[in-house]
């Protein structure tokens, strides 16, 4: 038992066939064979359920509202920053909390009201298992976060320190001395992005492991809060369903495993992954809502045509009760998505983040629904048509505009940013660098872009087109071409909280058509055009604040 534990407690120990051996003891990941320590068990100290995994990992759960309270790996405390405990949301307050032993797993179950929270133990493993089953809205938002002690990892993530001096956003996003943003927003990862976030000092790792998310929503772009370091000590989070520029209804349910795990410095085991994980071991422990293996089934595609191979595709499914992904290989798009549960899904087909291509999959248990090739029409890919010129890529992504990679990680008003100002001139060959990723109303407004066209152009109407991937305010674009303007175009379903300032252009991806007429255009060939491009709105406030939205690409078709 650690010696940071207070005073000697009597402990209910299994053993099988002694304990494990000290090189593999800090080994992560399910350890079915090999689970076996000597010192494996858990006890109660009259305030908290006490476990010892057998390996190097001693930690307490309260008994009356289920915080872990106490993270002791090697010796060493890890729990707790600014007097807060680890838990879900920001604590639950009073709580039934039991706890059993079957073999070589330790379960303790957390109950408050209609949500139920669970942490798991195996024997030699410096894991802790976690489940979450929210059953409706009487919990705000279901996340669970690991409260680290200062001082024990350094801040390798110096975009996510949420400490500065100054507030200027919402008492979450902070500015420096130096004029660089902070914000717990700040964390360039989509979900698709990372399985596991932690720190390591080389010797010691400390990480959460993403559960599959098939309760969460967003799907597989969405970007949250992973973790943040603060003067007292850091968090690392798994968001479970987070209303933060959210593009879909809450999803309830279990959710889970998701895994607190420590390291010798490197990685978690990729058995602990999303995809790869398997709990056959928890299949009888009774946690509410679990379905095993066997009660879910599996989708996969021989391939996907009309693709373009510059580009990432990835197949999503959602579903009103789960959502789910899987990559398309890039050879010839096949795909695997394995671990649904049953039910009716719409699969999208997105090229980079953009939907190509949609359709109706039912899942059943044990069984693969086996697609044919996905055949993606041209017309559903923007980029396919005929453009007299464009600026940027239809990739659902602000990618190539200027400022567009700094803004998942800073506010709009960083030093870092470069002018948002961006008048370009098609031919230029810096058009989409020099064009900014944002347009906001009062920042920006009155982008301008200067083209020329041949006599034969001029003489016909054209298809103007803006592509965003989302808006805040209800901003949308008024375009005006010489002295003809356009009607307002009417406001399309957006989240409806912070988004750009929050390090996240993820919202619905929306294409605005203007008919431009052949009057609009200047008969002299020999002059430049001019587009000026406002945002319009009713809504926001001012700043960087004020109704903006985020662009995909514009082009004036052919």
């Amino acid at each position: 038992m650690s010696g940071s534990l207070n005073r000697p407690v009597r402990r209910r120990a299994f053993v099988l066939g002694g304990a494990a051996a000290a090189g593999t003891a800090a080994l992560s990941g399910p350890l079915a064979t090999a689970a076996s320590a000597a010192s494996f068990g858990w006890s109660d100290d009259g305030s908290n359920y006490v476990v010892d995994t057998g390996a190097n990992l001693v930690f307490k759960v309260s008994r009356t509202n289920g915080d872990l309270t106490s993270l002791v790996y090697r010796g060493t405390e890890y729990q707790g920053y600014g007097g807060k405990n680890s838990h879900v949301e920001s604590g639950l307050g009073g709580s039934t909390v039991t706890v059993k032993q079957s073999g070589t797993t330790i379960l303790i179950s957390v109950a408050y009201g209609t949500l139920e929270h669970y942490y798991a133990a195996r024997s030699g493993e410096n894991n802790i298992y976690l489940w979450t089953d929210k059953a409706d809205t009487s919990v705000s938002a279901t996340r669970y976060i690991v409260r680290v002690k200062a001082g024990l990892f350094l801040n390798d993530e110096p975009d996510s320190y949420t400490y500065a001096p100054t507030v200027i956003e919402a008492a979450d996003v902070f500015v420096k001395s130096d004029g660089q943003t902070r914000s717990k927003h700040y964390a360039k990862r989509r979900v698709i992005d990372y399985s596991a976030i932690g720190w390591t000092t080389g010797v010691v790792g400390l990480y959460v492991v993403r559960s599959n998310h098939e309760k969460a929503s967003g799907g597989p772009f969405y970007r949250s809060l992973v973790r943040h370091q603060s003067t007292d000590g850091g968090g690392l989070y798994e968001i479970l369903y987070y209303g933060e520029n959210q593009t879909e209804a809450e999803r309830f349910g279990l959710q889970g495993p998701y895994v607190i795990a420590f390291t010798d410095g490197g990685t978690p085991s990729s058995a602990l992954y999303p995809g790869t994980l398997t709990t056959a071991w928890a299949d009888s422990l009774g946690i509410s809502g679990y379905v095993a293996a066997s009660g879910r089934g599996k989708v996969a595609g021989v391939g996907i045509s009309g693709r373009d191979t510059a580009y990432a595709y990835t197949v999503g499914l959602a579903g009103s009760a789960a959502q789910y992904w899987g990559s398309a290989r890039s050879s010839d798009g096949h795909f695997s998505i394995g671990g649904v549960l049953p039910g009716t899904y719409t699969l999208t087909v997105f090229k980079g983040e953009l939907a190509v291509h949609t359709t109706s999959v039912t899942v059943t248990a044990g069984a693969t629904t086996t697609l044919n090739t996905i055949a993606i029409a041209s017309s559903n890919d923007p980029a396919n048509a005929t453009a007299i010129w464009r600026i940027g890529t239809w990739d659902g992504t602000p990618a190539g505009f200027k400022n567009a990679e700094l803004m998942t990680y800073a506010h709009p008003s960083d030093v870092r940013a470069a002018a948002w100002t961006g008048n370009v001139v098609i031919g230029s060959g810096s058009e989409t660098a020099s064009f900014p990723a944002y347009i906001l109303k009062d920042v920006n407004s009155g982008l301008l872009v200067h083209f020329k066209l041949t006599a034969a152009q001029a003489a016909a109407a054209h298809t103007l087109r803006i592509g965003v991937t989302t808006a805040y305010a209800n901003g949308r674009p008024q375009v005006t071409v010489n002295s003809w303007v356009s009607s307002i175009p009417s406001p399309p379903a957006q989240p409806s909280t912070r988004s750009l300032t929050v390090g996240s252009y993820r919202g619905n991806n929306t294409t605005f058509t203007y008919s431009v007429p052949a009057s609009a255009w200047l008969s002299d060939t020999s002059q430049y055009n001019v587009l000026k491009i406002d945002v319009v709105s009713g809504s926001g406030t001012t700043s960087y604040l004020s109704a903006g939205t985020s662009i995909d690409a514009l082009d004036l078709l052919a």
